[in-house]
């Protein structure tokens, strides 16, 4: 059973500093493209970073040059460094990551996309 496990949210002031990560276990393949999204209440999920296994990154509008993703390759896992805080940025995050395709006793499986149960970021003013 894939699970993605998430940790680093909380409540910090504006113009802080807070990183999560996401780590996939159940797993022994390495992830494709992991990711970070964000929703707040009522409002659509929205891109925040996303990160190859090649580590090409890719970033939301609203967060480029104040996010950072990285990734562990080895431990499957990824990092989103958030700087300079906005409470616009108030919401929960979600990890993302893409299972690749796999075969497995002569079955094939196709590729998955999973997600953590999300972190609460909240930015105060």
């Amino acid at each position: 059973q894939v699970q993605l496990v998430e940790s680093g949210g909380g409540l910090v002031q504006a113009g802080g500093s807070l990183r999560l990560s996401c780590a996939a276990s159940g797993t022994d393949f390495s992830m494709d493209a992991m990711g970070w999204y964000r929703q707040a209440p009522g409002k659509q999920r929205e891109l925040v970073a996303t990160i190859t296994s090649g580590d090409s990154r890719n970033y939301g509008d609203s967060v480029k040059g104040r996010f950072t993703i990285s990734r562990d390759n080895a431990e499957n896992t990824a990092h989103l460094q958030m700087n300079s805080l906005k409470p616009e940025d108030t919401a929960i995050y979600y990890c993302k990551a893409d299972h690749p395709p796999t075969r497995i006793n002569g079955r094939y499986y196709s590729a998955r996309n999973y997600w953590g149960q999300g972190t609460q970021v909240t930015v105060s003013s």
